[in-house]
């Protein structure tokens, strides 16, 4: 009989390979791009930042067996930001209204969140405390 918690999992790891692997591609690839034009554009720099919070992902994920869920909601932050920088100036102004709200959602989040697990931490600490009195 065929265990589907092991094959889940098992696709699931092999998913986050292939999606380490294409990071680091797309790494090389824009590099390449970044190297052959001679400038370094701030778009380029919010890629490769993008990048690196994918593969630090993929990285928590093999130490921690989890991934933080504020990891994706920066990424979202870092890629509304390069959107709004590649429109450019000539854009409708009730987008770039739309993708900063969403910006500001996406860090109250990340903040409510964040703050949700220290609140959460220092009450197990406390109750721990109180354990051992």
């Amino acid at each position: 009989m065929i265990d589907i918690y092991k094959l889940i999992t098992g696709i699931e790891k092999s998913i986050l390979v292939l999606i380490a692997i294409f990071t680091i591609y797309g790494v090389g690839a824009e590099m390449y791009q970044v190297f052959s034009a001679g400038v370094v554009k701030l778009t380029d720099l919010l890629l490769m930042f993008i990048y690196a919070e994918v593969l630090g992902m993929v990285a928590g994920f093999y130490k921690y067996r989890k991934i933080p869920i504020t990891i994706p909601i920066f990424i979202a932050i870092t890629a509304l930001c390069r959107l709004i920088i590649l429109q450019g100036k000539g854009f409708n102004t009730i987008d770039l209204i739309y993708e900063s709200g969403a910006i500001l959602l996406l860090a109250l989040s990340a903040l409510v969140i964040r703050w949700n697990l220290v609140k959460l931490i220092r009450q197990k600490s406390e109750v721990d405390s109180a354990d051992d009195a």
